[in-house]
């Protein structure tokens, strides 16, 4: 099995009783022990605490959380102004409402004075279900890595999730960080590698690389060890770090297998796979397919299902690799 031993992945990676849990789960236990080390962390949130898990943090410290209600740029202004006062304010709401609702003021009160407020998106892609369109963020990614001193990330799993909260906290800059709702399978270790500005390769190979971000990392894995049964080597790499991306990795990937697919929970145009592009269109151009969705709002129905009806399913990944795969030849 071409897993890579640096990653040092869970040893049950493909089993089908692989726990499970929300990358939203990350973001409330990684904030909680923010609190116990870093005295100038507060958090705020647009009156939904349990939902985004802030509810962890604001239980522990009451005295360091505001709850500033269906509000979302009056939370980002607030958490700018405490930003320059001192604090490392972390702020939190679905993301289709902030960063959504609220860009200008990300823009303006946060990013152009580039104060390090952390932005936590919770409930970001189509996976949210049945909510449907006006409550999938699948923008969201595009709009934030295209603002100056802006970070993005987008968590693999609930660890790596729990490890971008407490790796953004002394950077001294603003961050905007994504991760979903529903439970997804949980395949990083504590051990596991993550550094802001660093891509992770999870399987080796020299056929095509599969550059993935999100929970969606784990169904280019379960892509490639089927692709690999059928005599198709390919490198999966988890891209968690948007903005700044690691780009000797992503040209380093794409001169070694010569073609690229990626894979994000979120709109091809913007996202993850366009700043892929643009770095290859540089450095290294290869033939390239994108795994996401393509230029549509979302609808409502069960998670699983809407992977699969936008094309974002194992079966999606296997089609884009076989494409470009094509290509290359």
């Amino acid at each position: 099995m071409p897993v890579n031993p640096n990653a040092k992945l869970v040893e049950n990676l493909f089993a089908p009783d692989i726990k499970q849990e929300p990358t939203r789960a990350g973001y409330g236990e990684g904030l909680k022990r923010l609190g116990e080390t870093h005295p100038n962390v507060v958090a705020l949130c647009a009156d939904l605490t349990g939902s985004t898990m802030t509810k962890k943090f604001a239980d522990a410290y009451p005295n360091r959380f505001i709850q500033v209600g269906v509000a979302e740029q009056n939370l980002v202004t607030v958490a700018s102004g405490m930003a320059a006062a001192g604090k490392i304010p972390y702020i939190a709401s679905y993301t289709m409402f902030c960063p959504g609702r609220a860009w200008e003021q990300v823009r303006t009160t946060i990013c152009y004075n580039d104060q390090p407020v952390k932005i936590a998106g919770a409930h970001a892609g189509v996976s949210v279900g049945p909510d449907g369109a006006t409550h999938q963020a699948i923008e969201d990614m595009a709009i934030m890595r295209v603002i100056p001193n802006m970070q993005v990330f987008a968590a693999c799993d609930a660890i790596e999730n729990r490890k971008v909260t407490m790796a953004i906290a002394d950077t001294g800059k603003p961050a905007f960080f994504r991760f979903q709702r529903e439970k997804t399978p949980v395949f990083t270790t504590e051990e596991t590698p993550f550094e802001i500005g660093k891509a992770q390769v999870y399987w080796e190979g020299d056929g095509v690389a599969i550059v993935a971000c999100g929970p969606l990392v784990y169904n280019a894995l379960l892509a490639a060890r089927d692709l690999e049964a059928e005599g198709i080597s390919c490198m999966v790499i988890n891209n968690a770090s948007i903005k700044p991306m690691d780009e000797d990795v992503v040209i380093a990937a794409a001169k070694k297998c010569g073609a690229v697919v990626t894979v994000e929970e979120h709109q091809v145009m913007g996202g993850m796979g366009s700043r892929v592009a643009e770095i290859l269109a540089q450095q290294c151009p290869v033939p390239m397919e994108f795994v996401g969705v393509h230029d549509r709002f979302g609808e409502s129905g069960e998670p699983n299902q809407l992977i699969e009806h936008f094309g974002m399913g194992v079966g999606s990944i296997k089609e884009a690799v076989k494409s470009v795969l094509a290509r290359k030849k």
